[in-house]
């Protein structure tokens, strides 16, 4: 393919494409959002740009076995905002965003099942439950369903268009620029607002299941979300909040595969190496099985530090057809996670599943990592509009509030798109950002330079040995944190040496800068919050207790104009009444 590679920049097209609302991702956000507007208006031009194929893109890919979250019958909004609170320990989050969310929820899921997908039911018609918010599904074709309401609604979806940069004239967001990774073309698209949707980051951190031949990027997290999204934001100094609060799980030990699916859905207890039950007997004063997630998260690493692992999610009290059920729900979600219990030969009833903590995610669908919005959803970046796990400051948001985040994204934009129209193109920023992108490709392969491989594997071992990664079970301090920083800023400042010998390397070459800059601010995050307020998830070793005085939002800003990362606080406000932890 080498051969076919352009020479100059005149050597490569470029296409402009003109849009009322451009939407920036295309999973399951992403298609709510664009069903939304056409709902609204369905003569608004609706452009969805998407970095794979919006029929099997996005942390949903694969299918899911439940919808987290949707309120029962004799539970309300509020109910769920309180409970939200309690899973982080009782704050901070945005109320307001929780309750907003929490109100529409409801009606995202029932658009699902609308448009075809099975939820399980019992013979009454109700909603079967796994779990307190949970409803089974049978999920397979989840994405699937989303992207094909949406393109049947009127969107137009641009597949295999990487997004690079945000579209700016001045401090205000009018589209988006990326390339194409088949076509190789540069494009450009002019909107009247933006919807960035694109997920949360994965691939910053090493996984411990990592290796250079055949499991880079084995995660529990979509590898493809990059953290692309935030990290357009960042460069043009969008406010950030709460990257601190990273989102750690337990996982399938050696295949990193969800373990609600057996812990919750099948009541699996969790057991350390002597067959204690850990939350029960281990964490009962926090708790127990009701202590907030990100307790009960660490305590299988917990465990492992203090001598008592391997870890189990105990699975020998089940039937063989309780079996044959809980592998049908993960053929909904990860179907490979069954070939690999088959490959071992594993019978577990009598051998339990060994489970142990993924490696840290930046992912406001779970946590609250992510911009700073209004109740609109706008970030401080003026008409771009955050939905799904670029929204932070909301956690527990799963696919059920993700959706109903599209939702809300897209009334927001859309009152906001009634107001401007579109200025002239900036053909120097233009051209700015074309070189940019195309600079690795026109080095070529004989370059004497970093391919994205090393670049990426020297980052995720930083992130992991200096800011709290698996290895170091989570744990970092201040001169950690210092180091990792020092050595990100030479990393950053590397990656001018980055070259490309395709369109595919291309794309991995940009993934590995947004992850290098959304790395550096969540550094910056973990140093400035100098306390333990979520084990597992933000735990310092020179800081173990929670001070007071971080009952509050950490927020980021980086400077355009010198490049430093900006730190300050917001004051939570709690607006729903009830006490700050309700286990």
């Amino acid at each position: 393919m080498a051969k076919d590679l352009p020479k100059d920049l005149k050597d490569i097209p470029t296409e402009v494409i003109e849009t009322d609302l451009l939407i920036v991702g295309g999973g399951n956000a992403g298609c709510f959002a664009a069903i939304e507007a056409k709902k609204l208006n369905p003569n608004l031009r609706v452009t969805i740009m998407e970095k794979a194929h919006i029929s099997r893109s996005g942390a949903t890919a694969a299918g899911m076995d439940a919808i987290n979250t949707y309120i029962p019958e004799g539970k309300t909004p509020e109910d769920l905002v309180r409970w939200s609170r309690s899973q982080v320990g009782g704050g901070p989050i945005r109320e307001d965003l929780a309750l907003s969310n929490a109100q529409n929820l409801n009606e995202a899921v029932e658009d699902l099942e609308e448009w075809g997908l099975p939820i399980l039911r019992d013979e009454e018609g109700n909603a079967q439950y796994r779990g307190g918010w949970d409803v089974s599904i049978h999920g397979e074709q989840l994405k699937p369903i989303m992207a094909e309401k949406a393109m049947a609604m009127g969107a137009e979806v641009y597949n295999r268009i990487a997004a690079t940069s945000l579209l700016m004239d001045g401090d205000r967001c009018v589209g988006a620029m990326g390339f194409g990774v088949r076509d190789g073309k540069f494009y450009i698209f002019r909107a009247k607002a933006v919807i960035v949707s694109t997920g949360g980051a994965c691939g910053l951190y090493k996984s411990y299941t990592s290796d250079a031949t055949s499991s880079h990027h084995q995660t529990w997290m979509s590898p493809f979300n990059v953290g692309t999204g935030y990290a357009m934001g960042i460069r043009q100094g969008a406010e950030m909040t709460s990257l601190e609060q990273r989102w750690v799980a337990t996982r399938t030990k050696d295949f990193c595969g969800p373990v609600d699916t057996i812990s919750v859905g099948y009541k699996s207890s969790i057991t350390n190496a002597r067959g204690e039950r850990i939350l029960q007997e281990r964490y009962a004063h926090l708790g127990g099985d009701k202590a907030p997630r990100y307790i009960r998260a660490n305590a299988p690493m917990e465990e492992w530090l203090a001598g008592r692992g391997p870890t189990y999610a105990d699975t020998t009290h089940m039937t063989p057809e309780e079996v044959k059920d809980m592998k049908t729900d993960y053929l909904n979600e990860r179907p490979a996670f069954v070939l690999f219990l088959a490959a071992r030969g594993q019978d577990i009833t009598k051998d339990p599943i060994e489970i142990y903590g993924s490696d840290p995610y930046v992912v406001g669908g779970h946590t609250q990592s992510g911009y700073w919005v209004d109740i609109e959803r706008m970030t401080t970046v003026s008409a771009l509009f955050a939905a799904g796990e670029t929204a932070g400051g909301n956690p527990n948001k799963f696919v059920g509030g993700c959706a109903a985040e599209g939702k809300l994204a897209t009334r927001g934009a859309v009152k906001y798109m009634a107001t401007v129209t579109l200025p002239e193109l900036d053909t120097q920023q233009v051209e700015r950002e074309k070189e940019r992108i195309f600079a690795p490709l026109l080095r070529g392969p004989e370059f004497d330079g970093v391919s994205q491989t090393e670049m990426e594997e020297r980052m995720q071992r930083l992130m992991d040995e200096y800011a709290g990664g698996t290895s170091q079970f989570y744990r970092t301090n201040e001169e950690r944190l210092d180091y990792a920083l020092k050595h990100l800023k030479m990393l950053r400042d590397q990656t001018k040496f980055l070259y490309a010998k395709d369109l595919h390397d291309l794309m991995n070459a940009h993934e590995v800068i947004d992850r290098l800059d959304v790395a550096e601010v969540l550094v910056h995050h973990l140093k400035f919050r100098k306390e333990t307020r979520w084990q597992g998830w933000q735990t310092r070793s020179d800081y173990p207790d929670t001070d007071p005085k971080f009952d509050c939002f950490v927020e980021s800003r980086r400077n355009k104009e010198t490049g430093e990362i900006e730190m300050f606080t917001r004051p939570y406000e709690q607006i729903v009444p009830g006490d700050r932890y309700q286990p």
